[in-house]
């Protein structure tokens, strides 16, 4: 029993949401997102409350069931209140600016790494140190999160790298003298 997909959904003021077959599109003040979703999934509106019906109890249609219904809600909440992420940079010489809507990380290379901004996604640098990646799809605001923190990831050793905000990197002794 899919307990994520048997809850229900109550849509905010501001949101809107069509259903054309087995395609969503939610609009709300921050943006619109569409996406296709499995036909075997009914979807349905009443009363702004949306929720999510399988055919059967197979094992696909219950992954379906949680995983439709987990979407669609990021959706709702993204183009209602949007997503953010923030990355903290450490070490000595590491830094972040924004050069137009390019991302430029200085972190130990020989050259700077530029990240392209792309539709839909805002980076801002409050601080060289902090990068926060914001926007209204969550799946996107995490992967491009994900591959700025690619760039150098946080070593176990001194703790120099790109982290998560409030990651907490597990630090090795080293080595010892004799």
């Amino acid at each position: 029993m899919s307990r994520i997909g048997l809850k229900i959904l109550e849509i905010p003021e501001g949101v809107d949401i069509k259903i054309n077959g087995n395609t969503i599109t939610v609009k709300g003040p921050k943006g619109e997102l569409t996406r296709d979703f499995h036909q075997d999934m009914t979807v349905k509106i009443e009363d702004n409350v949306l929720t999510v019906e399988r055919p059967s109890d197979s094992k696909q249609h219950r992954a379906l069931h949680g995983t439709t219904r987990s979407i669609i809600g990021n959706m709702v909440e993204g183009v209602h209140k949007g997503y953010e992420k923030a990355l903290e940079i450490q070490g000595v010489g590491y830094r972040a600016t924004k050069q137009g809507s390019k991302l430029v990380v200085s972190a130990g290379y020989s050259h700077p790494v530029e990240v392209e901004q792309p539709e839909g996604i805002e980076f801002d640098v409050p601080a060289n140190t902090r990068v926060v990646v914001k926007g209204i799809d969550k799946e996107l605001v995490g992967a491009i999160t994900a591959n700025i923190r690619a760039i150098r990831p946080p070593e176990p050793y001194k703790g120099k790298g790109i982290r998560y905000e409030g990651e907490y990197v597990r630090r090795k002794e080293g080595k010892t003298a004799k």
